[in-house]
């Protein structure tokens, strides 16, 4: 799961898994969390379990993930 927070949804500093540095209060970013699949039909994706799993991406670090070791 991937959310887009604008820089006036923050006010807390994070730390970036992608480049190790800094996401400043009022930083626009992303936060991404696992969804798993749940054996239940009426919610399929367990997302509450997730929570602990949330990390918080500057937007570029994320769209380039794929391309760092």
């Amino acid at each position: 799961m991937v959310r887009t927070l604008t820089g006036s949804a923050t006010g807390k500093t994070y730390r970036c898994p992608g480049c190790d540095q800094e996401i400043r209060p009022g930083t626009p970013h992303v936060v991404t969390w696992p969804a798993y699949a749940r054996d239940s039909d009426l919610e399929p994706w367990d997302v509450d379990s997730a929570a602990d799993w949330r990390r918080h991406w500057h937007t570029t670090c994320w769209r380039s993930r794929d391309r760092r070791r």
